[in-house]
């Protein structure tokens, strides 16, 4: 159940519904002129329960503007047409509405002038200011009780749903890997249209993880609860940028792989051949991706330092190999030469170093 209530989108439905339901009874206390139309506030309310703190603030004040805005450019229009057939004046309305949202100010709410606009001029025009104190008001008081909700009642920080997108795209690229490293071990040349498609999908899940990630930064601002989880938060950053620094040297690490085949290029003079040799490589440093923890304080070794040794081992292996080997106008010998200097950059950026002396 705890585990259940940590899901963004279950903390939103409870947020939006308990906001919906106090922005009706507050309503509903006011005067009759305003409590007669007590649903537009949990309109309100909805709008501004976002993902963040700073989010529903920036909705609440933007979809108000908007709404304001767009009943003014439709009472302006409206007065300036009356001798016009009322499908072109809806027409022009829709047309400056349309033009006014094209303004950076509105951001995600700037459907709302259009939309404002046009029920102003079909039920609102017969009283105007009184129709905008109606709706624009009781949005805004609902808008302004789902920001209040938003701030009080777990007030989100995005952590589970940053950590899930990590653990999925540092899963993602140790398979990208750990299958790079099955099709060297065949002695296969990688397919280039195949290798394009699986760096597609890990871009796409690198792209939902900055995001995640980003919206954990903005779920901080005028959040009560950041101070509290700042650790963690910063934690998420540093994880998910080492991904991204690891996601990008593998990429390149592939082309290389993909355009000039050291391991079918005879640069072949060390262990069971260069093909066995970089598959090691590739598959101990998948393996490093995937522990990204240790379970000890570093007085015993645990998994991820077994992990860590043998991606050194491998990379040892590589180096070697490449010591071994000679130049002589191979390209194949300098894409292997990248390689290595692609794992090793890569272990650093997942701060991969020996706590303890460990045998291989």
């Amino acid at each position: 159940m705890i585990a259940r209530l940590q899901q963004p989108w279950v903390q939103r439905t409870i947020r939006a519904a308990l906001a919906a339901g106090l922005a009706w009874q507050v309503a509903l206390l006011l005067p009759p002129a305003l409590s007669d139309y007590a649903y537009y506030a949990p309109l309100g309310a909805i709008i501004a329960v976002s993902p963040t703190i700073a989010d529903s603030a920036s909705a609440a004040w933007r979809s108000v503007a908007a709404i304001l805005t767009g009943f003014g450019l439709a009472v302006a229009v409206y007065e300036l047409t009356h001798a016009v057939p009322n499908a072109l004046t809806i027409a022009l309305i829709v047309a400056l509405a349309v033009v006014v949202e094209q303004l950076k100010l509105w951001r995600e709410q700037a459907s709302w002038v259009s939309f404002a606009a046009v029920l102003m001029i079909t039920v609102g025009t017969a009283d105007p200011g009184d129709y905008a104190l109606r709706y624009a008001g009781l949005t805004f008081l609902g808008a302004a009780i789902g920001v209040l909700v938003t701030t009080l009642l777990f007030p989100p920080l995005q952590l589970t749903r940053a950590v899930e997108q990590i653990a999925l795209t540092r899963g993602l690229l140790s398979r990208h890997l750990r299958d790079i490293g099955a099709t060297l071990r065949d002695g296969r040349v990688p397919d280039v249209p195949e290798w394009d498609d699986r760096n597609g999908q890990l871009d796409r899940a690198l792209d939902r993880m900055r995001f995640a990630a980003t919206r954990v930064e903005r779920a901080r601002r005028a959040n009560p609860r950041a101070r509290r989880w700042q650790g963690r938060a910063v934690e998420i950053r540093e994880e998910s940028r080492a991904v991204d620094r690891v996601a990008v040297l593998v990429d390149d690490l592939t082309d290389l792989l993909v355009e000039f085949h050291p391991h079918r290029r005879g640069i072949d003079q060390f262990d069971a051949g260069t093909g066995w040799v970089l598959a090691d490589a590739l598959d101990s440093l998948a393996s490093v991706v995937c522990t990204p923890y240790h379970t000890t304080d570093g007085s015993t070794p645990d998994q991820r330092d077994a992990e860590i040794a043998r991606a050194g081992a491998a990379l040892h292996r590589l180096v070697t190999l490449l010591r071994q080997s000679t130049a002589e106008d191979d390209e194949g010998f300098f894409a292997l030469g990248a390689v290595a200097v692609g794992v090793r950059r890569s272990l650093a950026a997942l701060q991969a170093e020996e706590r303890l002396p460990a045998s291989v």
